[in-house]
């Protein structure tokens, strides 16, 4: 008898677990985003500061909470991944709801105050698998997905990056990216962080797609604040005319 009362009650347990992760997994937001960025031995500590500050900054700013507010639900679900050499992904903030102020201050806050993960190769094709897994069991669902690469460098670990960007797209996510600018070329591998024709463009043609993809430049802590800022208000709005942020 006590025997059958436990299994009853793992039972019950089990049943009432499943039902609740099944409500939670069908929370409905406006955009499934994941910012994954690089930090790869590349990256200056003054590029890893740049881009950490500037999301936190942006995540919180009011322009991009009205966008959100101005969704069907009212809400976004974000995680930050950091990315580096072949296997070197990690996801620092998990999904997390971003539906008003106290929560986009609560994830920038965090954001500050995580240590970076790597200091690696630059494998892009692996931040963008990453991004894709932890897409596929985000924990809520939206009919929009996008990952959001900053880097400052081409694709030198790991699969060919185009045709990952392809595996995506086909998948229905939309990839967006934000590079940073080098003034000055690696000394041992000048085309990585500078190559031909410019790392904007090595981005459209390599990384980026989806339907309203865009790539956007940045070259100093003002102009990446900004340009994360222009980046996310598009992406949280689903512009339609994102192209001509390219």
């Amino acid at each position: 008898m006590r025997r059958w009362f436990r299994s009853a009650l793992l039972l019950s347990f089990a049943i009432a677990l499943a039902f609740a992760r099944a409500a939670h997994a069908a929370e409905k937001v406006d955009l499934l985003l994941v910012l994954a960025s690089d930090v790869s031995r590349s990256v200056t500590a003054d590029k890893f500061k740049l881009q950490r500050e500037g999301y936190a900054a942006a995540i919180a700013n009011p322009r991009v909470l009205d966008a959100v507010k101005g969704g069907r639900h009212g809400r976004i679900a974000v995680q930050f991944i950091e990315w580096s050499g072949f296997g070197n992904q990690k996801v620092v903030i998990d999904w997390t709801i971003i539906d008003g102020e106290r929560a986009a201050h609560a994830f920038g806050t965090r954001m500050l105050e995580e240590p970076r993960a790597f200091a690696d190769r630059t494998s892009i094709s692996g931040g963008i698998e990453a991004a894709m897994a932890e897409l596929d069991k985000a924990p809520y669902e939206s009919e929009r997905q996008t990952i959001d690469v900053s880097g400052d460098g081409t694709n030198n670990s790991g699969r060919d990056v185009a045709a990952v960007r392809d595996q995506a797209i086909n998948k229905g996510i939309v990839i967006n990216g934000l590079v940073i600018l080098s003034d000055t070329p690696m000394p041992w591998n000048p085309e990585h962080t500078n190559p031909p024709g410019g790392l904007a463009k090595y981005y459209r043609d390599n990384v980026t797609g989806g339907p309203g993809s865009f790539v956007m430049e940045a070259q100093s802590f003002e102009s990446f604040g900004d340009a994360i800022l222009k980046k996310m208000i598009a992406e949280i709005a689903d512009a339609g005319g994102g192209n001509a942020l390219r």
